[in-house]
């Protein structure tokens, strides 16, 4: 059986122990470490490592001993309880051994859980699973978790009441972090508001989220597109002090005053058009970074971007200039470039 769409995270939340196998494959390791790890944790509890009730094998040497595995299905477990098998990496070759367990499973035989990475359409393991009648197929795609698999996350976490605004940025949040990070920035926010009556809040969310860039380098950038040239010159010697690539600095400021120039075209307005940038711009930085754009305007932003264009192409050239004079230069003018000027 074929699972597609929704019904993938679903199943994998609550998978039938009545079936024998389920294969979980997909391009990214990580992911499918994931939904493996929530599917055999629904299936043999949270105690199984400990009690004996879940065995790993590694896919790649069922060939060489495939009656491994059909022992491993058919033992019988010193603890009572559900019992799981989870067979990794699993390579092609492994397919005729797990039709053997499968065709010998019985109902109280442990449940076969097979992972792979990204298999094709002629893929041997896939049309063993896809077409055996009561064998489970799920492919983890690439696309971030949906607002189901988040609400889950965070009923886990105890958080059963999230407003609206909240489970927004939550989502935008999901779009910018893999999610290994995203279910990890949820359980903090579970740690985070224990005990707190009070609603989730967007700026709750982006205090406890994972900074994507140094938090010193994040806030020079923003001094800059805020013209506050009174506050560069402290924050800009900390820089130097942490030993960041004057290269790395002028990429971020120009990734930054990029997200600027295009949140300010928008005929949505900047907020929408950085709640759909990718990666998006989420919660207090938003409102932040769409101010930055409305005080600027088209003009001055192209000037900006241009600049440290150039400033860019200076650094990688054979020019023999100091190189971070040069971005300090570059950043120093457009902080104090004066308002109003459109």
């Amino acid at each position: 059986m074929l699972l597609k769409g929704g019904e993938i995270a679903r199943y994998l939340a609550r998978p039938d122990p009545s079936r024998p196998g389920l294969l979980i494959y997909g391009q990214d390791a990580m992911r499918v470490a994931l939904k493996r790890a929530e599917a055999v944790r629904a299936l043999v509890g949270e105690k199984a490592d400990e009690e004996m009730r879940l065995t790993r094998m590694a896919g790649a040497g069922l060939k060489r001993d495939p009656a491994q595995l059909v022992d491993a299905v058919r033992e019988v477990g010193f603890f009572p309880g559900p019992r799981a098998v989870v067979v990794e990496d699993t390579p092609d070759s492994a397919a005729e051994a797990i039709r053997a367990a499968l065709t010998e499973w019985r109902q109280g035989d442990a449940v076969v859980v097979v992972t792979a990475a990204s298999l094709s359409k002629t893929s041997a393991l896939r049309k063993l699973f896809e077409t055996h009648g009561q064998a489970v197929t799920a492919p983890v795609y690439d696309d971030p978790p949906g607002e189901d698999e988040v609400a889950r996350w965070l009923a886990e976490a105890g958080l059963r009441e999230v407003p609206r605004e909240a489970m927004r940025e939550l989502m935008l949040l999901a779009r910018a972090l893999d999610p290994g990070d995203l279910r990890q920035t949820v359980e903090k926010i579970g740690l985070y508001k224990h005990g707190d009556p009070a609603p989730l809040t967007a700026e709750e969310i982006a205090l406890l989220a994972p900074a994507t860039i140094e938090a010193d380098l994040d806030e020079l950038i923003h001094v800059v597109a805020e013209r506050r040239e009174g506050d560069f010159g402290p924050l800009m010697r900390r820089i130097e002090q942490q030993g960041i690539a004057p290269v790395t600095l002028c990429i971020a400021a120009l990734r930054h005053f990029r997200a600027l120039h295009l949140a300010a075209a928008d005929p949505a307005g900047p907020g929408v058009a950085l709640a759909r940038a990718r990666p998006p711009v989420f919660g207090p930085r938003r409102d932040r970074m769409a101010r930055q754009a409305q005080s600027w305007g088209m003009g001055p932003l192209e000037e900006a971007v241009s600049l440290l264009l150039t400033t860019d192409m200076t650094l990688r050239s054979t020019s023999r200039a100091p190189q971070m004079p040069l971005v300090e230069r570059a950043l120093l003018r457009l902080a104090m470039k004066p308002r109003g000027r459109r």
